[in-house]
C-alpha cells in the first residue's frame, strides 16, 4: 500500500508520522511546497494552481490514496483536484467542527486556522451545518504557519491566542492547520486542562481504512 501526503510545508510530516505509526507496512510518501509556503494568505486561484503542481510526484507514484494534509488546500482546491483526477482517491482535512460541537459544554468553540480556510465556502458550510447553535471564536493565527516554518513561533504567540479563547469561555479548541500539530504539546500546556484540543490524526487513519477497505 502506498499513501501520499501533501502539505504546503512541514505540517504534512506530522500527519505522515501518524500514518506510519498506524500503517507500518505502508509506504508513506510526502511532498511539500516549501518554496511557496504559506498558502493561507493566497487567493483561491493561486492555491489551486500551486497545489495541482505540487501533487504531481504523488500522482506519478500511483498512490492508493493521497492525503491533502493542508486545511487550506482542502477548503479551496480539493473539489477541483477530485474533478481533474477522478481515478485518484483523495482525503482532505477540514476543521473538526462537527466533533467539537458534540464535545462542547459551554456552547463555545474556537477554530485556529489560516485566513484562507476561515474564508472558504467549505468551512462556512461546516459551521452552518454543525455549529449553528454555537458561538465560534476564530482567533488571529494568520502568522503561525510562517513562524512555525521558520522555527520562530514562541510561547508568547501561543499564550496570546489561548488566553483569547479561554476568555471567550471556549471549552474546545480545534487545530485547523497541520502546521499547528508541531506545537500541540505547547498549546495543551497553555490550556492547562481548561479546554479540549481537537485535531484530525485519528480521523485520517479511519478514513484511509474506509477508502481502501482495510
Amino acid at each position: 500500500m502506498r499513501i501520499g501526503v501533501f502539505d504546503s510545508g512541514i505540517g504534512g510530516e506530522a500527519v505522515a508520522e501518524s500514518l506510519r505509526h498506524d500503517f507500518p507496512a505502508a509506504e508513506v510518501i510526502t511532498v511539500s511546497d516549501r518554496e511557496h509556503v504559506p498558502y493561507g494568505d493566497r487567493d483561491p486561484g493561486e492555491i489551486i494552481h500551486l497545489a495541482d503542481a505540487a501533487i504531481q510526484p504523488l500522482l506519478s507514484s500511483d498512490c492508493d490514496v493521497i492525503v491533502v494534509a493542508c486545511n487550506t488546500v482542502t477548503a479551496v482546491a480539493i473539489e477541483t483536484l477530485r474533478t481533474k483526477y477522478p481515478n485518484q482517491k483523495f482525503i482532505g482535512l477540514e476543521p473538526m467542527v462537527k466533533p467539537a460541537s458534540t464535545l462542547s459544554k459551554t456552547g463555545i468553540i474556537a477554530v485556529c486556522a489560516t485566513p484562507a480556510t476561515l474564508a472558504s465556502k467549505r468551512y462556512t458550510q461546516s459551521k452552518q451545518l454543525y455549529a449553528s447553535g454555537l458561538t465560534v471564536v476564530e482567533p488571529d493565527c494568520s502568522n503561525w504557519a510562517r513562524l512555525i516554518e521558520s522555527n520562530e513561533l514562541n510561547r508568547s504567540h501561543i499564550d496570546t491566542v489561548v488566553e483569547e479563547c479561554l476568555a471567550a469561555n471556549a471549552d474546545v479548541i480545534i487545530l485547523g492547520c497541520t502546521h499547528y500539530h508541531w506545537i500541540k504539546e505547547e498549546i495543551e500546556e497553555a490550556l492547562a486542562g481548561h479546554a479540549v484540543l481537537v485535531e484530525p490524526s485519528e480521523a485520517i487513519s479511519r478514513r484511509v481504512k474506509e477508502l481502501l477497505s482495510l
